[in-house]
């Protein structure tokens, strides 16, 4: 993946990524408000999901509780096959009208959960991401850093998902710890993209943290 999107089109691609409870959803909507309030059109969307399908396709990621094993390559091409469909759906048809796109996750979720956390192929992963971004790279992504244990505590006082099962967050700690680690990885990869911010602070401070990030970027 070696095109980034805006060499073709006019618009911005932000991504947010980092543990559970890092504060992306409340650090995304002061973004967005900022951004707005400056004259940008911004859409505001997440992943998996995004559209109708691909939110479908959430439900089942995230909260699946049949009889039969959710094996972690079924996971994985869920996941891709969601992604697909937000691209081209969503996050393509906003960047080619010019419009300043905040994904709340993208592929280097993938890279950190099913990847460094599952332990699948790295040559598998990206090339499912690959072909599901279709060269739909973003120009800058912020990664809330913070450690799980915070993170947990975090996530267990949220109002909006008590007493949702959700798949990821009932992974032991162990599991996490692999998720954070697979995401500074990335950063440290790519230095240039992937913008990391400690997330153990007030939130009023991480979002003026964020500000000068993609003022300075964009």
């Amino acid at each position: 993946m070696k095109k980034r999107l805006k060499h073709i089109h006019p618009g911005w691609f932000i991504t947010f990524e980092g543990p559970e409870g890092a504060g992306k959803s409340t650090q995304i909507r002061l973004l967005r408000d900022e951004l707005e309030a400056r004259g940008h059109a911004c859409v505001l969307t997440r992943e998996p999901g995004g559209t109708p399908l691909a939110e479908r396709l959430r439900a089942v990621v995230k909260n699946y509780e049949g009889p039969e094993k959710l094996h972690p390559t079924t996971e994985l091409l869920l996941i891709e096959a969601a992604r697909s469909q937000h691209v081209r759906e969503v996050i393509r048809p906003a960047l080619a009208a010019g419009k300043v796109v905040l994904c709340d996750r993208f592929f280097d979720s993938t890279t950190a959960y099913q990847g460094g956390a599952r332990g699948m192929e790295s040559q598998v992963i990206d090339s499912l991401n690959e072909l599901a971004a279709a060269e739909c790279i973003p120009d800058l992504t912020i990664l809330l850093d913070l450690p799980p244990e915070v993170g947990f505590a975090r996530a267990r006082e949220r109002e909006e998902t008590r007493g949702e099962h959700d798949r990821f967050e009932e992974e032991k700690l162990d599991f996490h710890r692999r998720v954070r680690a697979g995401f500074l990885k990335i950063a440290e990869a790519e230095p240039e993209r992937v913008r990391v911010v400690n997330a153990d602070a007030p939130a009023e401070q991480i979002h003026r943290r964020i500000l000068e990030i993609v003022d300075a970027a964009l």
